[in-house]
């Protein structure tokens, strides 16, 4: 584990932190301004592509399913061919390369651009995430705080790209929008590059071991079997929460333009400005729930990550039964609409439930995957990821028949159910991942002087 510490973390934290900061700029930046810039009429002064919304819609389902579900091949990429860090340096080669083509209006431009960008975020997403735990020991403590702080960098980067890709984009011109989001993406790559002295020991390649006078791989241990079945659980728990959680991009968004007063002092809050409050609440809440974990820990209770994960669930389940109110209020209002506040604590729930379940995911994995299918590993829980997204805009879709109030409560009963069954199977599940999760004092990094 590297020597050089800032903060009581390793140096080599804070160039992945920067590098995935702008790699999300650019990402966000994307997801802000992509439909807006199909649908755009091209008679307009800052001419679109003049698709319908259906159109639109599907391609910008594939577009954000996609960017994770190539986390697989990526992850492959790096455990068989180049190692983790050669990888992130093409994946954001590839990002600069996409954004840069999108500068060009013609329609050649939009799917070659958006084809490499896809590529580049496969690349680059799961290695840089299996980066920030191989600086880290077996059983540092340090590694859950270390994931939470990456995890701030994440969201640093999706609270500003929509302020400021979104307003370039949307009123001075679409293409320049998308090359600013490459222009944060080649800030990130430059901080890469001038870090590399800090990543020296994270990242390299390791060869595929074979058993002697065979061409055949060692399999894997009984430990590492029952290790993967525990991933497995996690793989599900993860595509469980995204799945609610990305609500807040389809049916929450609707509902928050539909059937929310949003005018405060004489100005109203645009629907698209509630997107910012998942981020804003992560960075201002990153460290304070990280270290009342840290305590809750010290205490001697129950802090593995599936306890976490098991609660984070639960938390987020409440956020829906907060919309349910909002929902019973805009059925008894006379103007049909509930108060903005409603949305201030769903999203406030669902961001303190994030914080026990993502960056924690991110850090069990890089415990539980075996070293030959580590960036693999990260890839899968990507493209988990992306299968949440999907089934969070099916979910979505159902309100259309079944209303909002009938899907809060039924998302709410879900989570709750489920996030209290995993809780309840804490212990056996923790017999099989065999230590991986615990804390071992003895080998946590050396404080910086």
């Amino acid at each position: 584990m590297p020597k050089q510490t800032l903060w009581g973390h390793p140096k080599g934290l804070y160039i992945l932190f920067f590098t995935e900061l702008w790699e999300r700029f650019s990402f966000y930046g994307m997801r802000a301004i992509l439909i807006l810039y199909l649908t755009a009429k091209t008679t307009e002064s800052n001419a679109g592509l003049g698709w319908d919304n259906v159109s639109a819609l599907e391609i910008y389902g594939w577009y954000t399913m996609l960017v994770y579900v190539m986390s697989v091949p990526g992850g492959l990429l790096a455990d068989r061919l180049i190692g983790q860090k050669k990888a992130v340096m093409v994946g954001g080669v590839l990002i600069i390369i996409g954004h840069f083509i999108l500068i060009f209006p013609e329609i050649w431009a939009f799917y070659l651009g958006a084809l490499i960008i896809i590529l580049g975020v496969g690349a680059l997403k799961p290695n840089i995430s299996s980066m920030v735990g191989g600086l880290y020991k077996p059983g540092s403590e340090k590694r859950d705080t270390a994931f939470t702080i990456f995890y701030i960098g994440i969201n640093i980067g999706a609270f500003t790209a929509p302020l400021i890709v979104g307003y370039v984009g949307e009123v001075i011109n679409w293409n320049l929008g998308f090359g600013l989001a490459g222009v944060g993406m080649t800030l990130g790559l430059i901080v890469y590059i001038l870090g590399q002295k800090y990543l020296k020991d994270v990242g390299n390649f390791v060869p595929l071991k074979r058993e002697e006078t065979t061409n055949k791989s060692v399999p894997l241990t009984t430990i590492e079997k029952d290790r993967m079945i525990v991933l497995v659980i996690s793989f599900i728990i993860v595509m469980v929460f995204w799945a609610a959680y990305e609500q807040a991009g389809g049916l929450m968004n609707l509902y928050a333009r539909d059937k929310i007063d949003r005018e405060i002092f004489g100005f109203t809050v645009p629907a698209s400005f509630l997107q910012s409050l998942h981020a804003f609440y992560v960075i201002l809440l990153g460290v304070p729930v990280a270290y009342l974990w840290s305590k809750w820990q010290k205490k001697g209770k129950e802090s593995s990550s599936l306890f976490k994960m098991g609660l984070g669930t639960i938390i987020t389940g409440l956020g829906f039964l907060v919309l349910a109110g909002a929902a019973i209020e805009t059925a008894s209002s006379l103007d049909g609409k509930a108060a903005i506040y409603w949305m201030f604590g769903a999203y406030f729930l669902h961001v303190v439930g994030e914080l026990s379940i993502s960056p924690v995911a991110l850090s069990f994995i890089t415990k539980l995957a075996p070293i030959k299918y580590a960036s693999l590993m990260m890839g899968a829980y990507f493209m988990v990821t992306g299968l949440g997204n999907k089934l969070a805009g099916m979910v979505g879709q159902a309100a259309e028949n079944a209303g909002e109030l009938t899907i809060f409560l039924g998302i709410l009963i879900f989570c709750v159910s489920f996030g209290l069954l995993l809780i309840v199977f804490v212990k056996k599940l923790k017999k099989l991942a065999h230590g991986a999760d615990d804390i071992e004092e003895s080998n946590s990094i050396v404080e910086a002087d």
